[in-house]
């Protein structure tokens, strides 16, 4: 008869009940700094930390981030820039509610927003920066650059964005942009704003367009088109890394590639803390958000550690397990204190220059340390390793660094010799913590 072994759930605040939500931070890469909640000081950030109403998140000079919302929305951040998220919550009808603030710098929006134009119904998005507010009231793509307290410009790829402000009001269509200049000094002076037929192309443009993509490609699969999920986050990141499949007794399930004979989900994350809300599990895998928040992990004998997609209205802080063998090892979360207790390998960080030319995935890695879509048909690679159990050396594609739109298939490379995605790995789980770092 097998064990079943259940982990005490927490259900978060973004469980049908509730009004408050939580979204993720999905791509982290190089310099990137997150504040949990007002008043609690910076920290280094890295992929699949929970965000929260208060979260405010600073990229350096090398660093870009991606947040994703639960439709698949996304916000990008491009190097040296800093937004706050003002309001993450749901309506009385459920819509989704959010404003963030623009402090400093770029950031791209790519928004699908659910009956945006029922205002009563309707998810709702705005962005603030300066004294002017941008709403969206239907899907839309576009980036907007404040540049110091004097200048802003808006670029609509796709779409259309409404602007209120000192500046007056006006709406911005598809290909259009608008610049705005700011009065200081004088409150009762007026901000104005000029709108050009055209947008001139930014650097980071191309990295955009290139995020945005990999997400349109691998949002959904023949395999993941039936889970009855109403959510988005993440099913990208899923159907890149791994697959569903059926297996008997245990129903419509997902596994990672590339996990190996001894490949435990739980072998590499941190305990995150956050205030009010207590310790939440990190997954260091770049796929490693919906498999350890909804569903649970379950033990297939002959296929190994499979994801159990479900329990979609709530939210876990800590992974379930099914039918775990004897002697698994599942981290446990510390009791007191507000450090980021690494376990394992710890999270995930990505280098600011992508991955090198050459990569090597070892056996047991399930993808920890592959960029996302830095390898063109994983899957192949991961059919190859099942049949041989050795390591397989890759050539990868670099992120998008030129002026003008990104082609798909993530074109471009540069030399940056050879390094392996993750270390060979033990046949047995690190359940204990590697270490810890300040809070």
């Amino acid at each position: 008869m097998s064990t079943t072994l259940v982990v005490l759930v927490l259900v978060m605040p973004a469980s049908a009940g509730s009004k408050a939500r939580i979204v993720r931070l999905s791509d982290v890469q190089g310099t990137v700094q997150i504040e949990r909640a007002p008043g609690d000081g910076f920290d280094r950030a890295f992929m699949n930390l929970p965000v929260i109403e208060g979260t405010k998140i600073k990229t350096g000079k090398d660093g870009r981030a991606e947040i994703e919302f639960e439709d698949g929305s996304a916000l990008r951040l491009a190097p040296g820039s800093e937004i706050s998220f003002a309001n993450l919550s749901l309506g009385d009808e459920g819509q989704k509610l959010n404003a963030v603030d623009l402090v400093s710098g770029t950031v791209y929006a790519n928004l699908h927003l659910k009956n945006a134009y029922d205002k009563k119904t309707g998810d709702q998005f705005q962005l603030n920066f300066a004294r002017e507010s941008l709403t969206v009231e239907q899907s839309a793509h576009f980036r907007a650059e404040l540049n110091g307290s004097s200048r802003a410009t808006i670029a609509v790829f796709k779409g259309k964005v409404s602007a209120t402000g000192p500046s007056g009001q006006f709406d911005l269509a598809d290909k259009h942009s608008a610049t705005l200049s700011f009065t200081a000094g004088d409150p009762a002076a007026k901000d104005t704003f000029k709108i050009a037929k055209n947008y001139e192309a930014e650097p980071t443009d191309a990295w955009d367009h290139q995020q945005s993509d990999y997400h349109d490609q691998y949002a959904t699969t023949t395999s993941s088109a039936s889970l009855a999920s109403p959510y988005a986050y993440g099913m990208s990141d899923l159907n890149y890394y791994g697959n569903f499949m059926q297996v008997p007794g245990y129903g419509n399930v997902w596994q990672p590639y590339f996990i190996g004979a001894g490949w435990s989900p739980f072998m590499d994350g941190a305990w995150s803390s956050y205030p009010g809300m207590g310790y939440m599990w990190v997954s260091g895998y770049p796929w490693g958000w919906m498999p350890y928040n909804y569903g649970n992990w379950a033990f297939a004998p002959g296929f190994g550690w499979v994801w159990q997609p479900g329990n979609w209205n709530s939210w876990n802080a800590y992974p379930t397990v099914v039918n775990a063998p004897a002697k698994t090892l599942i981290p446990t979360a510390p009791i007191t204190g507000h450090q980021t207790v690494m376990v394992g390998r710890g999270p995930a960080f990505e280098p600011a220059n992508g991955a090198p030319e050459r990569l090597t995935i070892n056996p047991g890695s399930a993808g920890f340390g592959v960029p996302r879509g830095s390898v063109n048909h994983l899957d192949r690679f991961a059919k190859k390793m099942n049949q041989t159990a050795h390591p397989v050396t890759v050539s990868t594609i670099q992120p998008a660094r030129t002026l003008g739109p990104a082609t798909s298939g993530f074109s471009g490379s540069s030399p940056m010799g050879e390094r392996s995605a993750a270390p060979a790995m033990s046949a047995h789980p690190v359940p204990a913590a590697a270490g810890a770092r300040p809070h």
